[in-house]
């Protein structure tokens, strides 16, 4: 193989926003965040989280109510 054509790999910290949780490995890229990690997840942890409450019309009229009164 051709030691010229291969990237550079280099240690890179990656945090994750939902639990805070850091890591490192080594990759080409330079820090980075990740939105849900393996620690965190409800496939791996078991523990579903309940993103969104109510039946989609009752977001829509929540929305709408915060809305009318912003204004």
């Amino acid at each position: 193989m051709q030691k010229t054509i291969q990237p550079e790999l280099h240690a890179t910290t990656v945090v994750c926003a939902s639990c805070g949780t850091t890591f490192e490995l080594r990759s080409t890229a330079g820090d980075m965040t990740v939105d849900v990690c393996g620690r965190c997840h409800p496939a791996y942890t078991g523990v579903e989280r309940a993103t969104a409450t109510g039946t989609r019309v009752e977001r829509f009229e929540r929305r709408r109510s915060l809305a009318s009164t912003a204004s």
